[in-house]
This record gives C-alpha cells, sequence and structure tokens, in this order.
C-alpha cells in the first residue's frame, strides 16, 4: 500500500507486504490451534485498499483551519487529508464534507470528529460536537442537503438526523442477494467483501441441518441466509434495536422460519435448562426445536461458562471469533466433546495484527 502516511498513522500497524502479513497472521493461527487442528487453515483475504466500509476520524483544528486526524504511531494526533483503506464512497464524500463544513464557521465550532457508514445503498455521515447541537439545527440541515447524504449530528444526550439515515446493505452469498436495514448504532461488520465470505463460508459448512440457535444474533447478520439450510431457527440477541431490526430484514428476504427472542445468552440458557421462565418467550415452544447446529459468534470475551456447557451436547457448532485467544480457551473445553472439522481465516482489518476466525466443530461419535 502506497500511502503517505504509511510509519506514522497508528491506524495501519503492519507494514509489511500483504503476502507476508498472510503468512503472520497464518503462523500465528497454527502455533495457538494446532492442537487442535492439523488440517488445512483456510485464509480469505480481502483487499488491500478500500475495505473499511465504517470509519472513525478524530478532527484536527490549528491556525483556524480543520482536518481530519489519527492517532499517529507515537499516540500523538496525526493531521491527515485521505484515507487509503476506506471504500470509494467514503474516500469521495471526506475532502466534499470538510470542505463543507470549513465554508460554514458554525459548523466548525467544537467538532472533534467524524464517523462514516457506507453500503451497497447508503452513505452516512456522523458529525460529533462538544457544545449544543441545537443551536446549529438549520446549519446541519443546509450541509445533509447540499451534500445530499444521510446525516447525524451528535453531542452529550442529543443526536439529530437529516435525511434518510438508515443503512440499506445488499450481500451476496452464494451467488443470492440478502437485503439488510440497519440503524447507525447497529454492529455492522466494517469489511463488507469479508463478510460476504464469511458467511458463504458458514453457510457452505453445513450439511443436513434440523433445526439452528443463534446466539448474538444481532440483526441477523449471518441468521437470514443460513436459514434456508433448517427447518426452523431460533435466534436470540439483547438489543431490542437489533431485534426489530432482525424482524424487517426477514420480511425483506421472505424468510418465515425464525424466531427472534430478546434474551442475553445466559438468559436462554437458564431457560433451556427449565431454571426459569420469560414472558419474551411466550409463543416459543423450546421443547419442540431438535437442534442439530449452534452458531455463535461472540463478543471478544468469548462464550460463557453456561453457553460452553449448552453447546457441548449440540451435535454441530459453529463458532466466529473476533478474538483467537478467548478462541483457543473456549476450545480447550469444547474439545472434550467435539473435534475441529474446518477452521477459516478471515482477514478483515488489513495492516493490522487483528485477526478473525471461523471454526466448524462435530461432536465426537
Amino acid at each position: 500500500m502506497d500511502c503517505k502516511y504509511l510509519h506514522r498513522c497508528g491506524s495501519c500497524a503492519l507494514t509489511i507486504s500483504y503476502n507476508e502479513q498472510k503468512k503472520l497472521k497464518i503462523a500465528k493461527i497454527k502455533e495457538l490451534f494446532g492442537k487442535f487442528y492439523s488440517g488445512e487453515f483456510e485464509f480469505f483475504q480481502s483487499n488491500e485498499t478500500g475495505f473499511r466500509s465504517r470509519a472513525e476520524f478524530g478532527i484536527w483544528h490549528e491556525d483556524g483551519d480543520i482536518s481530519y486526524c489519527m492517532r499517529g504511531v507515537n499516540s500523538q494526533k496525526l493531521p491527515i487529508d485521505s484515507c487509503q483503506i476506506v471504500d470509494l464512497k467514503i474516500s469521495n464524500l471526506m475532502p466534499r464534507l470538510l470542505n463543507a463544513i470549513k465554508d460554514d464557521e458554525a459548523l466548525v465550532g467544537r467538532l472533534f470528529g467524524v464517523e462514516f457508514i457506507s453500503s451497497a445503498k447508503s452513505l452516512v455521515a456522523t458529525l460529533l460536537y462538544h457544545k449544543d447541537i441545537n443551536q446549529i439545527y438549520d446549519n446541519l440541515a443546509r450541509l445533509q442537503s447540499r451534500l445530499e447524504i444521510g446525516l447525524i449530528a451528535r453531542s452529550r444526550g442529543v443526536k439529530l438526523e437529516f435525511g434518510n439515515v438508515n443503512i440499506d446493505e445488499i450481500l451476496m452469498v452464494n451467488g443470492r442477494k440478502f437485503y439488510y436495514t440497519m440503524s447507525d448504532t447497529a454492529f455492522i461488520q466494517p469489511n463488507r467483501n469479508m463478510n460476504e465470505k464469511m458467511i458463504s463460508w458458514a453457510v457452505d459448512g453445513i450439511m443436513g441441518g434440523a433445526d439452528l440457535i443463534e446466539l448474538y444474533c444481532g440483526h441477523g447478520n449471518f441468521t437470514i441466509p443460513i436459514s434456508f439450510k433448517f427447518q426452523k431457527v431460533l435466534a436470540t440477541e439483547i438489543s431490542k434495536s437489533s431485534i426489530d431490526m432482525a424482524l424487517k430484514n426477514c420480511k425483506l428476504n421472505s424468510v418465515n422460519n425464525i424466531k427472534f427472542a430478546r434474551l442475553s445468552a445466559a438468559e436462554i440458557m437458564s431457560a433451556m435448562a427449565k431454571e426459569r421462565e420469560f414472558e419474551r418467550l411466550r409463543g416459543v415452544d423450546l421443547d419442540s426445536y431438535k437442534f442439530s447446529h449452534i452458531l455463535v459468534d461472540p463478543p471478544r470475551a468469548g462464550c460463557e461458562d453456561s453457553v460452553l456447557k449448552f453447546m457441548s451436547g449440540i451435535d454441530n457448532i459453529i463458532y466466529i471469533s473476533c478474538n483467537p485467544h478467548t478462541l483457543r480457551d473456549n476450545l480447550n473445553i469444547l474439545s472434550q466433546t467435539h473435534k475441529v472439522v474446518k477452521f477459516a481465516i478471515f482477514d478483515q482489518f488489513v495492516h493490522t495484527n487483528h485477526i478473525e476466525c471461523g471454526v466448524i466443530l462435530e461432536k465426537f461419535n
């Protein structure tokens, strides 16, 4: 990557060639997981530039002017005027947005950050302020009209929206289009192309599915494409807004075999063990499900002990992990009942040490 900020910007920590990055990450995963798996570690590579569909930048104020900034390698702010890893929509908007803000002093004052989200059908920018943004409402409205994008402004306790700020996405999974709508606060995989590869890999890894239970389902990113492999799906998520979006996304894709429940992982485990009844499970007959598979995409802390115990009783496990170290800890437990049959590395964040993994496990006969 020919970036003028390389070696100075703290975002892209790996400054070696992409081929060397690939070798480094594969070697690290083999070292961590060699005792669990001796087969091929599939590596799904990303584009080296233009891959991020979600990005955040600080705003640098100096001598009456403003610019974008990132954290530098020395932890100090590094003013920048471009970023090669953001996708083309964001890259094209960045200078237009900054110049439009500079044309209005009311928009410049106390602005400290900008967030961007792009998708197949949407482009949204969020301006972050340390002041009462109600006082610049009209200025923000004019800015949105000039740029014709979705615009959000935030300050402490206040959020203003202008134009269409929904994130409307289209993902291609194994030759089929899937449609999603999300809010700007939803958890969105930042590398759209890699997200498509992750979902496709998970779908391809399922053979002979009966019913699926999915934990941490979010807005249905995996749930909806994978539902076509099963008779019935029970998906859980603690966020009410995510459940609401998941239901909308089912309608967008004509999916009717999924039941969503607003429960934490610990709560659904308690319900499955008959320890507690939940009003949020009204109309869901847990005994009617014959779970052949479980899909988990947990936070960085990994799966809770009660979840691991429950997983040990399911024949097939699909585990998507954003933290190899907690995945290894969880596999120390799951390997007592299951064997790893597929292992994938998804390079979501090129030029960084971050590694995402996918593991498929089958229960010992």
